[in-house]
């Protein structure tokens, strides 16, 4: 069986969010063209300043990463080197 309270509170829910959409719908449709070329504007601006940060953090991420590897590789060389020699020195002897 249909509950009428709960399907009468459902319309009544449905019929306020319909019209709140309408609202949103007249009020954001009455702006000017000059003040959409302004939120466009400002849409690019921010859209500008993301691209910025997000490059200036993945370089610095690469940067990073880049020493990180030369550091150990230059260590790696250098253990090594170091145990070669041990190797010679001992045959030289």
């Amino acid at each position: 069986m249909i509950n009428f309270r709960k399907a009468t509170g459902i319309a009544t829910l449905l019929s306020f969010a319909l019209a709140a959409t309408a609202a949103t719908i007249s009020a954001q449709s009455s702006g000017s063209a000059s003040q959409d070329m302004k939120d466009a504007g400002h849409s690019t601006k921010d859209a500008a300043k993301d691209t910025g940060n997000a490059t200036k953090t993945a370089a610095k991420k690469t940067g990073h990463a880049v020493k990180k590897t030369s550091k150990k590789a230059a260590h790696k060389t250098a253990h090594a080197t170091k145990e070669t020699a041990q190797k010679v020195e001992g045959k030289t002897q």
